[in-house]
């Protein structure tokens, strides 16, 4: 991975949002993050299909992705079914909670990202908005 990443657009997946690249996962799915500071989006798995690369670099030669985020760390604990009515409204509002060690994970890579894209005011301001489209727009034309 070079020391420079590109903002990516995620029209479709993130509702628009702007994110920045990290690294490729073994699977072919983008790594990608707000960061959750700037526009509330966190570390995230991504098809390719659904990003817009833009000509916007950010340095991420900073940013050290942990060596245990691949595709195992976003996958989701297995919960056993139960039919019972009463187990299923109880565990419903039990199990949004996150772990402690995807937070202090997602921390880490936002402190030095956020570090970076405050150095520049526009950038912070550019991952902050939201990507969109208004008629007669004509993608292939656009310079991103």
């Amino acid at each position: 991975m070079d020391a420079c990443a590109r903002p990516l657009t995620c029209p479709a997946l993130l509702q628009g949002q702007r994110v920045v690249f990290l690294k490729q996962l073994e699977s072919g799915l983008l790594l990608v993050t707000g960061p959750y500071a700037l526009n509330g989006v966190p570390l995230r798995r991504v098809p390719q299909s659904y990003v817009i690369g833009t000509s916007t670099t950010v340095d991420v030669s900073s940013v050290k992705v942990p060596a245990d985020v691949n595709d195992t760390f976003f996958k989701k604990p297995k919960s056993a079914k139960k039919k019972n009515d009463e187990t299923f409204f109880n565990e419903k509002d039990a199990g949004k909670t996150l772990d402690e060690s995807r937070k202090k994970v997602q921390a880490a890579v936002d402190d030095k990202l956020v570090a970076q894209v405050s150095k520049d005011a526009l950038l912070k301001a550019y991952l902050s908005s939201k990507f969109s489209l208004k008629n007669g727009d004509k993608p292939h034309e656009m310079c991103f």
